[in-house]
């Protein structure tokens, strides 16, 4: 597990914060400031800002995966399982090949492997 990295480009996460305050109605910023969090192992409020994308768009593919990704990254199979399963149809309706591929990969780990509460 990463261990979040204090000194992770600040300036970074403030600015994609910052764009966020401008634009709150903005699913691209919330998910640029999420990926920041994640990158700087700020899995918990990835997790936030991840949901929010898709709160203001519901098909953001790439946000379920990353989702995902965040919810494993905080210790929660299950949630991320439930994610996969919602992002992948959504994938496959807009196309997404390359999403709808890492998650079903991702999924099919996560079914395969250990704390397989659903």
């Amino acid at each position: 597990m990463t261990v979040p990295d204090e000194d992770y480009e600040p300036s970074r996460l403030e600015q994609f914060r910052q764009i966020v305050e401008l634009d709150p109605d903005d699913s691209f910023s919330h998910f640029g400031y999420a990926s920041a969090l994640y990158d700087a192992g700020r899995y918990p409020e990835a997790v936030d800002e991840f949901r929010e994308a898709i709160r203001l768009k519901p098909d953001y593919s790439a946000a379920y995966r990353d989702l995902g990704k965040a919810l494993e990254r905080t210790g929660m199979p299950a949630d991320a399982r439930r994610v996969y399963r919602e992002g992948i149809p959504i994938a496959e309706q807009n196309g997404d090949l390359q999403t709808l591929k890492e998650m079903q990969v991702f999924l099919k780990r996560l079914e395969q492997g250990p704390g397989q509460d659903t």
